[in-house]
């Protein structure tokens, strides 16, 4: 299905889990990709890696500059980096710990928001989709920075949304339940256990599967959603 063809998509955390899923399957699907990972030399075949920290916003625009030099304009962000962060009853979590997970999970992404939003809204044309987590919207013990920075993702997303609703550039999110990703070795049995428990399904997701709902919001098939959580959960998520 080469629905993206002429299209170009940046993925962030593009080199593991459900970013290079996501990297993967629109590169399958037409489009030229290039993924944005600490790790950049691992992402998937024929996808353009781009090494960078999405906490530093310079490092951001430079990434979305160089897309646009070397592949054209910009018309897809997926932004997949995050982190865990430490399995830690809310008594013992750090200041530290709490900027950490709040400087990759929601400063990064709404680093590269605007700035996808700087290119996309004048050209009049935008797909971009957020991963948040279900943990956004019920939150987890032991789990306080990883919640709150995911539900800031939702409330990011609802309002960059409604902010480019008249311009042709749609912003949506997902809220996944867990799924089985790198980002997993971060977190105590505990922890995993309890998000896997409150599955209906019964069992973990998967990356592909996740991508398959990032495609659909990346694609001009989506046409009449923007500031929405959209969720990828088992049945775990019922509002």
């Amino acid at each position: 299905m080469p629905e993206f063809d002429g299209r170009t998509a940046l993925v962030t955390g593009g080199a593991s889990g459900i970013g290079a899923a996501a990297s993967t399957l629109l590169s399958e699907r037409g489009a030229q990709v290039a993924a944005f990972d600490l790790a950049a030399s691992d992402v998937p075949d024929g996808v353009l890696g781009i090494a960078g920290d999405v906490t530093s916003s310079s490092q951001v625009d430079a990434a979305v500059e160089q897309v646009e030099r070397e592949i054209g304009p910009l018309d897809i962000l997926v932004c997949c980096a995050g982190i865990g962060g430490d399995s830690l009853h809310t008594a013992d979590v750090s200041d530290e710990e709490w900027r950490r997970v709040f400087a990759i999970n929601l400063d990064g992404l709404f680093y590269f928001n605007r700035a996808a939003a700087r290119v996309m809204a004048p050209r009049g044309y935008g797909r971009v989709v957020n991963v948040a987590s279900i943990a956004g919207k019920e939150g987890n013990p032991m789990a306080a920075a990883y919640s709150a920075s995911k539900a800031g993702v939702i409330g990011l997303t609802k309002s960059i949304g409604k902010d480019l609703a008249t311009t042709g550039v749609l912003v949506n999110c997902i809220a996944p339940a867990v799924i089985a990703t790198p980002i997993l070795e971060q977190l105590s049995q505990e922890h995993i256990d309890y998000m896997v428990e409150r599955i209906p399904m019964g069992r973990m997701g998967r990356s592909e599967e996740v991508a398959e709902l990032i495609a659909f919001l990346a694609s001009e098939r989506m046409s009449f959603s923007t500031g929405a959580t959209f969720d990828v959960s088992g049945g775990r998520a019922v509002f």
